[in-house]
């Protein structure tokens, strides 16, 4: 059944173009309504009622969620043209509107998620003036252990529990923190006076659901304001410390937690046999989430924030964003794209922007400003710093004239700038840019002021890896062969110093993406560029330091075929003539040991390093010290030996 997109002009604040919005985005459009939320709340519920419908508002969705729970229905989609288009300094936003509508009908799968239970048990850290009073409030509602860290008199409250000591070590999250604990004082129950309290002792252990960090000093824990569970305030600040007292007061029961990444260890070329390689997703991870599990990487989904910087960065896609998965955005931008232009639309711009910062700004923009121009079509992602180097050369290509991410407060800066740095390697510092900016005005002056160019390409499908979007996007961008790329860009080829490299293969042996390879008939080290993850493996492991990495994005065909790193000539065993090994290094090898080592004192023992691995076996067990050989073997004894003891005794 076609959807159909139910409108409203806001008391006539927005020009709607049903017949306009209806072509581009296929969706069959109600008439236009005035006040839907209010005196036509009639109409709202009957469309609600019909089923499949999409109210263009996202102002009201409260209201018209309580309309479709009122009449027993199934609540209805919802999309906001008005803040993201109708409330314009353009006229014209038909067509904006159109791709907006076509991208709210994306059927985008459901997050996978894990179950977590707290059971209210909270450790509350701070001195006496703040953190007592806390306690005090949080007793009723949860297991309260009070720390104190300044050594004060311990309250005389038994609905609490009272401890001294200072936090050395904390791990985990909401409903699974685990510390330890230095100098712990426990209060000895009974006696008259001031409460007693045990001997100091070091390292003890605890557990508990939540964490409310009133001390003021270093968090226990990077990047604080992600760690679900763990509730810090300014102790000085008395409207800081009451609304941590509140949100403390809710973690309680089960909670869903999404599971925002999903991984392939066997792709994964974190490192081989011991030696180290990528470590991109570790490095950038702001969490802690991600740790070392030998030759791949380890994500605890409890501590993980969704942040999605860690699947930007990985090279071999090991990582990969989940929630939702990677190629609904691919998607998304697509019909964004293709809507506009079927529309009418010639060149639209992209506005990457957060759920949160980004959508408020939007909207101040919007209601006080000059809202969005007509061509600026305003994505928003769970993830802005998953939004990689892949998304926004994607975009590109499909059809948008050029790229803004739009910075919140919490965005992981370094993230988002070294992957807009690929992207700009490649497509130009021109069409990707970022907004760093918190004033509705200025935004609005931004994008009406920076006017994108013209879509430089004919628009592609981005379908397949992000590496492969990359590539294709880039084919289609520019007609550079070789484009330098910044050294942490996950593309490049593999140089090798070829009177240094000896042809061991060891680097074949460990190359995590098999883009190192060998010839099982001669003697060569092969290499396929387009395969390459730049983790940089092969050169840690290689005995000689011969190779070097060079960044780049090779379009050429050669980038795509094996080709010769070096080669040598085989040598021809002395005995049988079947080639081995490198000719080089036998001769090397026979120069400095034959006559100079003492197992290769004589020549006949010199002469076994020049043989294939059957002759040298055959010369050494033929040979006169022949490690190999033993005294005469015992005659097997039999039944009858036995007997015919018997019978001598």
């Amino acid at each position: 059944m076609t959807k159909t997109l139910i409108l409203c002009d806001c008391l006539g604040s927005q020009t709607l173009d049903a017949n306009a919005i209806e072509a581009g985005s296929g969706l069959r459009c109600s008439k236009i309504h005035t006040a839907l939320c209010t005196d036509q709340i009639e109409d709202a519920a009957a469309a609600i009622a019909k089923g499949d419908a999409i109210i263009a508002c996202q102002q009201e969705r409260a209201r018209f969620e309580a309309l479709a729970e009122e009449i027993e229905v199934d609540p209805p989609a919802f999309v906001d043209l008005r803040d993201r288009a109708g409330w314009s300094a353009d006229a014209e936003t038909a067509p904006k509107m159109a791709a907006l509508a076509a991208e709210a009908v994306l059927p985008l799968p459901l997050a996978k998620s894990i179950d977590i239970v707290s059971e209210g048990t909270c450790l509350i850290i701070g001195t006496a003036t703040s953190a007592v009073p806390a306690a005090e409030r949080l007793a009723e509602t949860l297991a309260v252990t009070l720390l104190l860290t300044d050594g004060s008199e311990p309250p005389i409250d038994h609905r609490f529990d009272t401890i001294h000591g200072q936090v050395r070590k904390a791990a985990g999250a909401l409903g699974h923190f685990t510390l330890t604990i230095d100098g712990l004082r426990q209060v000895i129950p009974g006696g008259r006076g001031a409460p007693e309290m045990t001997e100091p002792r070091d390292g003890a252990a605890s557990v508990c659901d939540i964490i409310l960090d009133l001390s003021g000093g270093t968090p226990l824990f990077p990047a604080p304001e992600k760690r679900e569970g763990y509730l810090r305030a300014d102790p000085g600040s008395q409207p800081a410390v009451a609304k941590a007292v509140f949100d403390a007061a809710q973690l309680i029961g089960t909670f869903e937690k999404p599971l925002y990444v999903r991984t392939e260890p066997a792709l994964c070329a974190h490192s081989r046999a011991g030696q180290p390689a990528c470590s991109k997703c570790l490095n950038i991870c702001p969490t802690s989430a991600i740790t070392s599990e030998g030759d791949h990487v380890a994500i605890d989904p409890l501590i993980c924030a969704g942040c999605g910087a860690c699947s930007a960065v990985c090279p071999s896609g090991a990582i990969a964003y989940d929630a939702p998965p990677v190629d609904s955005v691919f998607q998304r931008l697509q019909t964004l794209a293709s809507t506009y232009r079927k529309a009418g639309g010639t060149a639209p711009r992209l506005l990457a922007h957060d759920a949160d910062h980004g959508t408020e700004l939007i909207s101040l923009s919007a209601r006080f400003d000059q809202g969005l121009p007509a061509d600026v079509i305003p994505l928003e992602v769970d993830a802005l710093s998953g939004f990689g180097h892949a998304e926004m050369l994607g975009a590109l290509a499909c059809g948008f004239a050029d790229v803004t991410i739009l910075l919140a407060p919490k965005t992981d800066r370094d993230a988002v700038t070294g992957e807009m740095q690929i992207a700009q390697a490649v497509a130009g510092d021109a069409e990707i840019t970022l907004l760093d900016i918190s004033d509705p005005s200025a935004l609005s002056d931004a994008l009406y002021t920076d006017k994108g160019p013209s879509v430089r390409t004919d628009p592609i499908l981005p379908i397949g890896t992000r590496r492969q979007i990359t590539r294709t996007a880039a084919k289609t961008l520019t007609t550079t062969e070789i484009i330098p790329l910044p050294a942490h860009a996950p593309y490049g080829a593999v140089l090798v110093d070829t009177d240094a490299c000896t042809l061991c293969l060891s680097c074949v042996s460990l190359c995590p993406s098999g883009a190192l390879g060998d010839n099982p008939d001669a003697p060569q080290l092969r290499f396929q560029e387009d395969a390459c993850l730049q983790c940089g493996l092969c050169a840690n492991i290689c005995p000689e330091t011969a190779i070097t990495l060079e960044p780049r994005l090779n379009q050429t065909d050669a980038a795509l075929a094996q080709v010769v790193l070096h080669e040598e000539e085989p040598f021809a065993c002395i005995e049988c003539g079947a080639l081995f090994g490198v000719k080089s290094t036998v001769e090397k090898i026979t120069e400095k040991l034959a006559g100079k080592h003492a197992m290769f004192g004589n020549p006949e023992a010199a002469k076994m390093i020049q043989m294939c691995d059957t002759c040298r076996i055959n010369a050494q067990y033929h040979s006169k010290d022949n490690p190999f050989a033993g005294g005469e073997r015992p005659k097997p004894r039999t039944t009858a030996d036995y007997f015919s003891k018997r019978k001598d005794h």
